[in-house]
């Protein structure tokens, strides 16, 4: 089954560039007034949130394409390496906003016209802030892995540049120098952490995991609606990929069924899975349920068959 064309998805993905587009240039331009190593950090990040955009939208152009001859199970993968990449990202900024820091606390710089800087940095947190709740949003919606990574890192970022604005404006307040490295040493801690969590999650996700519980037990539901005293299932397995889902599982059937008996059986099956799960690919296997090899085909098998005697 292919996946619908995602230009909607794509959309969102231009959306984020363009907010990194701008808020790096207004932290750049709250660092020059500035001269705040805690808010250079800040402006790193979001120059690693312009390359995650770009990646995210060349993964989500690729994970839109349709199955072909090297790719039967198409290119839903891509959404992960998408994932992955942008958490290495974050890894880079971190340690460029580590070094940073620790210059910066050894060589300490009276900071500049705070107050202007730190509104400057206000708007470009405000933007994030808005960009990164609607990336979110979408990815949960689409079950997209690329924008909703890419709507954590925003609202990393969100509170990164939170705890940017404080840290600058304690130094205001107490005139401690080496505040504002200190701040932005904890900030880079901070985004390490988050690129951990990505890297770990994208990683596990190109393991093929089984379908959410929420999503599992909907496919029982619609097995159910089918099971009968000659009817009966067993084999089911669940994987996800990107935003396709795949569903396998064998259906038990009397011996005597004509095939074309139990292949509008399967048929049946198979469109209404489809239409309480879209963007799911099911395949079925039917099995006559007297034969006792059906029930030997799986290890690990999530919906075990009732006793056919």
């Amino acid at each position: 089954m292919v996946i619908q064309e995602t230009p909607r998805l794509t959309h969102y993905a231009w959306l984020s560039i363009g907010a990194a587009l701008a808020t790096i240039t207004l932290k750049a331009a709250a660092y020059f007034v500035t001269g705040s190593v805690g808010l250079l950090s800040d402006a790193a990040e979001s120059v690693v949130n312009l390359v995650a955009a770009v990646i995210a939208l060349i993964a989500l152009k690729v994970a839109a394409r349709p199955p072909d001859a090297r790719h039967h199970y198409g290119h839903g993968k891509a959404e992960y390496f998408s994932a992955g990449l942008e958490g290495l990202m974050i890894f880079l900024a971190a340690a460029v906003i580590l070094a940073s820091a620790v210059q910066r606390f050894i060589h300490p710089v009276a900071l500049e016209r705070i107050g202007l800087g730190l509104a400057i940095s206000a708007v470009a947190t405000a933007v994030n802030g808005a960009v990164g709740l609607v990336l979110i949003r979408a990815g949960r919606t689409h079950r997209s892995a690329t924008l909703t990574a890419d709507g954590k890192h925003l609202m990393t970022d969100v509170w990164t540049s939170a705890g940017v604005l404080v840290g600058v404006l304690a130094v205001a307040l107490t005139g401690w120098e080496r505040l504002d490295p200190v701040v932005a040493a904890i900030v880079g801690l901070n985004i390490l952490v988050t690129g951990y969590r990505l890297v770990v999650g994208s990683a596990g996700a190109l393991l093929d995991p089984a379908l959410t519980p929420q999503e599992i037990a909907t496919v029982t539901a619609v097995i159910d609606r089918f099971r009968s005293p000659e009817i009966d299932f067993h084999g089911l397995q669940t994987r996800g990929s990107g935003r396709q889902r795949f569903v396998a599982v064998h259906v038990l059937v009397p011996g005597a069924w004509t095939v074309f008996r139990g292949h509008d059986l399967l048929e049946a099956i198979e469109s209404t899975i489809r239409s309480a799960l879209p963007d799911t690919t099911v395949q079925t296997h039917l099995e006559p349920r007297e034969d006792p090899r059906a029930y030997a085909d799986y290890a690990y098998d999530s919906q075990p068959p009732t006793d056919p005697t």
